[in-house]
């Protein structure tokens, strides 16, 4: 199995809640997730993202097959990138 995580920082003025809902509804959208969540920052520290995501694929074929999956690349990248100001990403086996 392969745990996807991305934290965003979003621009200033832009609806966190909106983004969350935009990336929850990849779980009936793209098949090839095995769990997804989606977290809001509480602290809003200096170095806090705003908004967590954590999803889970069967192996590295999974993994690729959500990268290029049309919902994830046309709906959730597309306005994930116009809301955002940072990224960071890390995948891993668990």
């Amino acid at each position: 199995m392969i745990k996807h995580i991305v934290c965003f920082k979003l621009k200033d003025g832009e609806d966190v809640n909106k983004a969350k809902e935009i990336l929850l509804s990849m779980k009936d959208n793209v098949p090839m997730l095995k769990d997804i969540q989606v977290g809001v920052d509480i602290l809003h520290s200096e170095r806090s993202y705003d908004l967590y995501l954590s999803v889970v694929v069967d192996d590295m074929k999974a993994l690729e097959e959500y990268q290029n999956h049309p919902y994830h690349v046309d709906v959730v990248k597309t306005h994930m990138h116009k809301v955002r100001t940072a990224s960071v990403a890390v995948d891993f086996e668990i």
